[in-house]
């Protein structure tokens, strides 16, 4: 039997926030709140990211977080809007990835009766329920180039038509955009306008990936094993296994990880036997093959998970966490290359 973590009994008390109360610690894990989303941080790499965001949400500039799938921006961005001045204002997110163009348009500007067939009445835009707080933009690469021209105007501070309207609404709201994408190469693809990116960009937080903070890895397990059973534990061995896995999928992949274990476990302790076979592999970093890649680890996760799903493709992007829109760029990217049966039709998706 592998040897027994103690239970972090403060981490476990802090699982639900206290209204009001100050940040909490756990050992050397900071425990704080933002908008109702716990954030456990314990590396030297997050907290330098944390401070760096309290001191950019003092601002007004907007802010473009980027980072890899699973990472926590938006986490990122709901710190931004809780650390600023305009925290008590309202807080509005949307994904970008959720809605087609047209309908992401009149969602963030909002339409007026009879503006399209089924306008019924009047609707004011997110940008217009945002006002004097903060509008988060997440997926924002999925911005059609009609919704991408007219962001840049209010953004540039021009009053802007609801749609069929003939009055200007004009709004403050403090703009917070994230990607898990490179928006120089959609700017260079012609995808994305480089004046919005160099807007959108004032100011950049980029959130690690969880491979390089490692020290977050078992507070953040724990904490999400104490969600689903109170008094379950991760052992040394099963510990050292979460912290050579490269998480192609992040923050995500350990919390969905953490769930299914949980359920399944009849014990007081997750051990290394507990883990998917792929945690048994990986001995240490350094015996990684050379041609071992984000890329190539992405694509197996991928694939996995449409043979989870039996190849429905809504399915497996719910359990990786992104929109099917997504999935499909990234199943494209790799259908050239693939080897997979599965991969050429599922390059539609449902």
């Amino acid at each position: 039997m592998s040897p027994k973590r103690a239970p972090n009994m403060a981490l476990r008390a802090s699982i639900e926030p206290t209204p009001g109360a100050a940040d909490r610690k756990a050992g050397d894990t900071e425990i704080r709140w933002f908008q109702n989303m716990p954030a456990l941080i314990a590396s030297p790499r997050m907290r330098s990211v944390m401070r760096f965001v309290e001191q950019v949400a003092a601002g007004s500039a907007a802010v473009l977080v980027m980072g890899e799938t699973g990472t926590g921006k938006e986490l990122v961005a709901r710190a931004l809007h809780d650390y600023s001045p305009r925290a008590a204002r309202p807080w509005i997110d949307i994904n970008c990835a959720a809605l087609p163009d047209h309908l992401l348009e009149s969602e963030l500007f909002g339409f007026e009766k009879g503006a399209f067939s089924g306008a019924e009445s009047a609707k004011p835009g997110l940008f217009e329920l945002a006002h004097q707080g903060t509008l988060f933009l997440d997926e924002i690469t999925e911005l059609g180039t009609k919704s991408q021209s007219k962001l840049l105007r209010v953004l540039d501070g021009y009053p802007y038509y609801r749609l069929g309207g003939t009055r200007k609404v004009e709004v403050n709201a403090r703009i917070v955009a994230a990607t898990n994408a490179s928006l120089e190469d959609e700017v260079r693809a012609g995808r994305f306008r480089a004046d919005l990116f160099h807007r959108l960009n004032q100011v950049s937080v980029v959130v690690p990936p969880l491979r390089e903070r490692v020290d977050d890895i078992v507070p953040l397990a724990e904490f999400f094993l104490a969600r689903e059973k109170a008094q379950l534990t991760i052992g040394e061995d099963a510990g050292a296994a979460l912290k050579r896995h490269p998480w192609p999928g992040n923050v995500r992949e350990l919390r969905n990880l953490m769930a299914r274990l949980a359920m399944m476990s009849n014990q007081r302790e997750i051990r290394l036997p507990d883990l998917p076979a792929e945690f048994h592999k990986l001995g240490s970093q350094e015996e990684l093959p050379s041609t071992y890649s984000l890329e190539r680890l992405e694509q197996e996760v991928i694939f996995h998970a449409l043979e989870q799903a039996e190849g429905r493709r809504k399915e497996a992007a719910e359990m990786l966490g992104i929109s099917p829109r997504t999935l499909m760029r990234r199943l494209k990217t790799y259908s050239a290359g693939a080897s997979r049966d599965f991969a050429d039709d599922s390059l539609e998706c449902n």
